[in-house]
């Protein structure tokens, strides 16, 4: 069977983004052998209070500072330059286009994906593109299963270290259960240690706590 390219989709609020972002970015493109993993800010994210949200053009830099010495992992202004809410149905038809005859793999957490019913036309997102749910710290992949309603389950296939990501294999599953070396740092942490003044090193790639430190971000919840 012919490989089709390989496009991974990840997107959030990156408010700011961190390093266990990168991390399992890096760590999903390696399994699954995708050619790049876009990273796509949102620019009013449709679940979150945005009292602390930093401005859509200092998210994007932040992104852009944290990728770039990464050639596979691309930042992508998709969402921010459309402006308004951002809803995955949207930006998915928008990533097609500009890829037709790939694949595409959305790439979230086990939390956020046992929220997927309150997404904005959820059904057809779970058919335009393929899944890769993984672990975070405190998620386990059986709730991202039970969250799904039953017609669903079938689809589901959960990655082991001996899985090779085949082309008949994704042709036959549509939603991959894949645990991954998850780094356990949150963005929510990350803007409470700079509010209070307390180092962020390690947390954050080097040019984005260069880039917080510059620009005075999160130093209020107002920020």
């Amino acid at each position: 069977m012919t490989r089709k390219e390989r496009i991974g989709v990840f997107g959030g609020t990156f408010n700011p983004i961190h390093t266990g972002h990168v991390r399992a970015a890096a760590e999903v493109r390696a399994r699954f052998s995708l050619d790049r993993v876009l990273f796509v800010p949102s620019f009013i994210p449709p679940h979150k209070e945005t009292a602390e949200i930093a401005s859509p053009g200092d998210r994007m830099a932040m992104v852009k500072l944290a990728l770039r010495r990464f050639r596979r992992l691309v930042p992508s202004p998709i969402e921010i330059e459309a402006g308004g809410t951002s809803y995955s149905i949207i930006t998915l038809g928008k990533i097609r286009r500009l890829y037709p005859g790939a694949r595409i793999f959305f790439i979230l957490g086990a939390d956020a994906f046992r929220e997927i019913e309150t997404w904005r036309e959820w059904r057809r997102v779970l058919e335009r593109c393929l899944f890769i749910v993984t672990t975070r710290p405190g998620s386990r992949l059986a709730v991202a299963r039970a969250a799904l309603p039953p017609e669903y389950r079938r689809g589901v296939f959960e990655v082991t270290p001996a899985t090779r990501i085949r082309e008949e294999l994704l042709s036959s599953q549509r939603i991959f259960l894949t645990p991954i070396s998850a780094v356990d740092v949150s963005s929510t942490e990350i803007r409470s240690r700079v509010r209070r003044g307390a180092p962020i090193r390690g947390l954050v790639p080097a040019p984005v706590a260069r880039y917080i430190a510059e620009r005075g971000l999160y130093r209020t919840r107002t920020s």
